[in-house]
């Protein structure tokens, strides 16, 4: 007998790019020959889960204005998900979520709650958050279930036991919670061999899903994995905690996996050939982490796909060679991590090593050959002064790229740096962080909350005017009606006179074809 098993995506509206951790789950499970169905939130309004992600990357200047194409939904969410449940009768349900997702996701599970405790059905929870804060997510009355680490193995064993009638409390990669309150700490498998998992089940979502505006032009785009894990251990990401996670539990085994050259292109060729592909974004930690034999192999390769594509990557990857070969086979764009400007601050504090003159040396080389990049810069790290933050201002002033953005930092469960925000006392053991797009989640004296967002609200406009401005854009930053109405004024002049549509861009291009998530239009001029 088959299981039903229904995942659930708390996701906010306007953040649309189909998740590829749910995809490769479903494809896991489908092949074992269970049925999967899906509860997305993604279509409802954002009066009903928050805010809209590219809208308030659209106030920011980090991307160009779009005409929503997206059918929304007009019913209600907590009517959807119980004739869902209702209609579907699922013997397991999987919430796969992030911390900012966490709330919105138990929200949904307490509305099917009658469903689940009259059924006992059994829910499990995964991802980076479940991952590094389980002892949170078991603690939630309808979880009984939390998968450490990768959960392809997991999943597809959890199904096969439940199917048969037998105990689950042995899975490896996941925490049980006994009936007597009491829980079961499984250690960890080796991570999952990524040559051997199946393609995303895209079937899963709405088609919808696949689209993506490029600066007023949608694309059908898909995220493709050629690797798993990051090689670099920045502070403010989650990539050196899963590399710890795993070397501890299994470490004759290296969590940082390359994906057959092969099996990349056998997914790449299907999604271009049977589902209509139109773009495809590569969404590796940093894309270009390959040897030099295996980045041959990879335009070789890709020179048959005939598509665009995005990456990321780090600056000292970047080579002439590199860039020039990448634009032959088909890159439109890239976003590159600055992170911070001050060299010191940023190699003890992000454990990033790179001189500033290397980094505007590296950034010359996609100007070059007509390749537009957008640079990724974070504000209001724990220790940092509105001193420090000047320098990344001043450093991406010296850059220029096509396109940058600046987030506030956001101490995340899974990060190193959230330990060093509770050990300042920036934040309590255990709270949980909310989304990227909210106000900034920590207060320091000497960089209160109101300057670091004051700081992401003006970075594109003190990046892209001239210095003799900066006076005034200070002025903008002030949340008060002059302040509001100079930052109306000059976000109005900054897009007529850098990102206007009618613009001819220093790239070359068309300028119809920036990168919606990642990027705005080409400025006319630097500085001027």
């Amino acid at each position: 007998m088959s299981l039903r098993v229904l995942f659930i995506y708390p996701n906010y509206f306007g953040m649309n790019m189909l998740p590829p951790a749910i995809a490769l789950l479903s494809a896991v499970v489908k092949k074992e020959g269970h049925r999967v169905e899906l509860f997305d939130t993604t279509y409802y309004h954002e009066d009903a889960f928050g805010s809209d992600s590219d809208g308030a990357k659209v106030e920011r200047l980090n991307v160009m204005p779009f005409d929503n194409k997206l059918e929304m939904k007009e019913t209600d969410w907590r009517e959807d998900i119980k004739a869902q449940v209702k209609s579907f009768q699922p013997d397991l349900i999987g919430l796969s979520t992030t911390e900012d997702m966490w709330e919105l996701g138990v929200a949904i599970l307490e509305e099917i709650e009658d469903y689940i405790l009259r059924n006992r059905i059994p829910v499990v929870t995964g991802g980076v958050f479940p991952t590094f804060a389980p002892e949170i997510a078991i603690k939630h009355r309808l979880v009984n279930l939390v998968c450490v680490g990768e959960g392809e193995n997991a999943i597809r064993t959890l199904c096969e036991r439940i199917e048969k009638g037998q105990s689950f409390s042995d899975v490896t990669n996941l925490w049980v919670k006994n009936a007597d309150g009491t829980i079961t700490k499984n250690p960890m498998s080796d991570p999952v061999d990524v040559n051997t998992m199946p393609m995303m089940d895209i079937k899963l979502f709405d088609e919808q899903r696949m689209m993506r505006p490029m600066a007023g032009k949608w694309y059908k785009m898909l995220p493709m994995e050629t690797m798993r894990g990051c090689p670099y251990k920045c502070t403010y990401c989650n990539s050196p905690d899963q590399m710890d996670l795993y070397s501890a539990a299994t470490p004759e085994v290296s969590f940082f996996r390359k994906k057959n050259i092969d099996l990349v292109y056998k997914e790449l060729k299907y999604f271009k050939d049977e589902v209509g592909v139109e773009y495809n974004y590569f969404w590796a930690d940093t894309f270009l982490a390959l040897s030099d034999k295996e980045f041959d192999e990879f335009c070789e390769m890709y020179s048959d796909i005939k598509l665009p594509f995005w990456m990321q990557t780090r600056p000292e990857t970047l080579t002439d060679y590199k860039v020039k070969r990448l634009k032959e086979v088909g890159l439109h764009r890239f976003n590159v991590g600055i992170e911070h400007g001050n060299e010191e601050f940023r190699r003890k504090i992000l454990r990033r090593s790179w001189k500033n003159e290397d980094i505007i040396e590296a950034l010359k080389i996609p100007r070059r050959h007509g390749i537009p990049f957008t640079c990724n810069n974070i504000v209001g790290f724990p220790t940092e002064t509105r001193e420090l933050a000047m320098e990344t201002i001043e450093l991406n002033w010296h850059v220029n790229a096509d396109s940058q953005n600046l987030t506030a930092f956001v101490p995340f469960h899974g990060i190193p740096l959230r330990k060093m925000a509770e050990d300042l006392g920036l934040i309590k053991s255990g709270e949980i962080t909310k989304c990227l797009t909210n106000d900034p989640q920590i207060d320091m004296p000497q960089f209160p909350k109101k300057e670091v967002l004051g700081l992401t609200k003006c970075f594109v406009l003190y990046v892209k005017f001239p210095k003799n401005r900066w006076n005034e854009i200070r002025q903008a930053e002030q949340d008060t009606p002059e302040g509001r109405k100079i930052l109306s004024e000059l976000r109005e002049e900054c897009q007529d006179k850098y990102f206007s549509k009618n613009k001819e861009s220093n790239s070359g291009e068309d300028p119809s074809v920036a990168d919606l998530e990642y990027g705005l239009e080409y400025p006319t001029s630097p500085h001027s």
